[in-house]
């Protein structure tokens, strides 16, 4: 099972600033270079203080320039608000720059108040996505692509420069019955629960691996990658004051992706929430070393591929750094077993793919 890391970008107050802000979680992605994770994740959001990053190529491309080993991952690019023609453009002079790196994440976008603001309504969304996908994959394998649809409609473009590689394309997704679509189709996936409970994420596996089954996919094996709330506590009393604050964190979350987003320049409001602090820490993983070995065994145990950490929620620089190397010391090196039998596999698949001399 493969450990990537997650930019959290949370900008708690307008004060804070986003050159501090940005800084933080550049030296947080160079730490993870170094202490051995696999990926860095990077979000996309626009207009408010949560997961604010407007550009994530731009920042993979500063993430490469600092980091030798981690793959870098988008997570995930907003298709309905972007053009394809330039994003298909960017993707290619992004994964140049990133020495090959970088992976695509691609999503239809969850904030209906972000959104909104950017003149895509959300009843829209899932129709724009799968439009635009199919756009940009053409536009990613073909010259002189020309398309006549419904979002897009233009005569024969070629993107320049040309892809170097095939860019690795994952789809996220939390509903089982398009994560099954999705996996049928050959895409990676990327999901999460949530705050939801471990049922909601057998499902969503599931639902991955009889796609998965049913997919004719040539290449690399199919991975789903698990999006979770992750930290690990020092003890007992780090449980509950990480735990606290993280439900804080959520007030303004829920606001945004299933509340009506009342936000005040740019900085989304905190709303009184539905799920209490006890049910949400049955759901996420704050504890400490032994419980978290075990809470991450039963997802490598159900088939998860990739867990994608997600910490940043307003702690201390300092904070943020300690957790990454306690986690990097004491819970990675029990999955290592796992991760290189992994490596194994695809090695395997690659002596035995066709040359293409």
């Amino acid at each position: 099972m493969r450990f990537n890391y997650f930019l959290t970008t949370f900008l708690p107050r307008k004060d804070y600033g986003g050159d501090r802000l940005y800084g933080e979680v550049i030296e947080q992605a160079v730490r993870a270079d170094a202490l051995g994770f696999d990926a860095v994740s990077i979000p996309e959001h626009h207009l408010i203080n949560l997961l604010i990053v407007p550009s994530p190529l731009q920042m993979a491309v500063k993430v490469a320039t600092l980091t030798q080993n981690v793959d870098l991952v988008i997570s995930i690019a907003v298709l309905p608000v972007r053009d394809m023609r330039i994003l298909a453009g960017e993707v290619v002079q992004a994964d140049i720059l990133c020495n090959q790196r970088l992976t695509l994440g691609v999503g239809r976008g969850a904030f209906a108040s972000e959104l909104s603001r950017l003149d895509v309504p959300l009843a829209e969304t899932r129709e724009r996505f799968s439009e635009s996908l199919a756009v940009l994959e053409a536009l990613l394998e073909r010259e002189q692509v020309s398309w006549a649809g419904k979002y897009y409609n233009f005569d024969d473009v070629t993107v320049m420069p040309r892809p170097v590689r095939r860019v690795p394309i994952m789809v996220a997704v939390v509903n089982p019955e398009a994560i099954y679509q999705s996996a049928k189709n050959g895409y990676d996936i990327q999901t999460t629960p949530l705050n939801a409970s471990h049922t909601v994420l057998l499902e969503q596996v599931n639902a991955f691996k009889r796609g998965k089954a049913e997919a004719r996919r040539v290449g690399p094996p199919q991975k789903i990658s698990l999006q979770r709330v992750i930290y690990l506590a020092r003890d007992a009393a780090d449980v509950e004051r990480v735990g606290r604050t993280i439900y804080d964190y959520y007030k303004r979350f829920d606001n945004a992706y299933t509340g009506p987003g009342l936000i005040e320049s740019g900085m989304m409001a905190a709303l009184p929430r539905k799920q209490s602090f006890e049910e949400m820490m049955q759901n996420l993983l704050i504890c400490t070393r032994s419980e978290m070995i075990d809470k991450l065994g039963t997802y490598a145990n159900a088939g998860i591929d990739e867990v994608i950490i997600s910490a940043g929620f307003g702690f201390p620089q300092s904070e943020m750094l300690a957790m990454m190397e306690r986690f990097a010391d004491e819970i990675m090196p029990h999955f290592a077993s796992q991760r290189n039998s992994r490596a194994a596999e695809q090695a395997v698949h690659a002596l035995r793919a066709p040359s293409s001399t």
